[in-house]
């Protein structure tokens, strides 16, 4: 049998992240360990900015989004947000039970 490469993934739920290149940040909500979202997305990115598919994704609460999106984001293209605050994001607060110390703590059961 042969061994499986698997990665570990750099952020965790909870986490505050922000983009390299665009102006966006965010908390982590979910992670896939490699590409996961569907060919259709995957055709729309440009040929030369597509990330590699064989890394963490992340699902990441984003400012500015409404509440029933989130953000898809490879770990390439991702970097800890130092900035301390919680996000604007409004489903933050179901997803989550709380914001301190610059990490959200994840819910233990989900509202309606």
């Amino acid at each position: 049998m042969q061994g499986m490469n698997t990665r570990t993934a750099k952020f965790s739920i909870g986490q505050l992240v922000k983009h390299k290149s665009f102006p966006l940040r965010g908390v982590v909500i979910d992670v896939d360990s490699e590409f996961n979202h569907g060919d259709n997305w995957w055709q729309a990115i440009p040929e030369a900015e597509r990330p590699a598919r064989d890394q963490p994704f992340y699902h990441v609460l984003a400012e500015g989004l409404d509440d029933v999106q989130a953000a898809y984001i490879s770990e390439q293209n991702l970097e800890p947000d130092t900035d301390g605050a919680p996000v604007s994001n409004p489903a933050a607060a179901r997803v989550f039970s709380g914001f301190a110390d610059g990490r959200y703590r994840l819910r233990t059961s989900m509202l309606h």
